[in-house]
């Protein structure tokens, strides 16, 4: 999905613009899916492709949403060098938008974290499985 600059910026809104196609990281506990563990999946917020599974998130104490697992090859990384530190940025693979990082910190199921601002995502729940009458 390619988009000039401005359609972006009109598409996403001031905070998510920010985010997605500048780079830039919200505070730690402050956005929508940090501490939100309900089931279902998440989509980029800017393409909408299909990232992160609920049944990958944990609580990594880390004041962003954490996942140990992105899905399939939805996500990019590569090497961000900003803030004077040496980080894998991972990217929304459809549309090239910032998503977060990824850190070798994580749980024993695969060692990473994949740490990610919630202005990035939009959360799309499963529908609930009913017993039978």
């Amino acid at each position: 999905m390619e988009l000039d600059e401005s359609a972006w910026r009109q598409k996403l809104g001031d905070e998510r613009y920010a985010v997605c196609r500048e780079g830039a990281t919200e505070a730690p506990f402050s956005g929508a899916y940090w501490n939100h563990y309900e089931d279902g999946c998440y989509r980029c917020a800017a393409c909408s492709a299909l990232l992160f599974d609920s049944a990958h998130q944990y609580d990594s104490g880390s004041g962003w949403p954490s996942f140990d697992r992105a899905l399939g090859r939805s996500v990019d990384e590569q090497v961000d060098h900003r803030y004077g530190m040496r980080r894998l940025e991972i990217v929304c693979a459809a549309c090239r938008s910032h998503l977060g990082h990824v850190f070798e910190d994580g749980p024993a199921t695969t060692g990473r974290r994949f740490c990610v601002n919630s202005r990035s995502l939009v959360f799309e729940g499963r529908p609930s499985k009913q017993e039978p009458s």
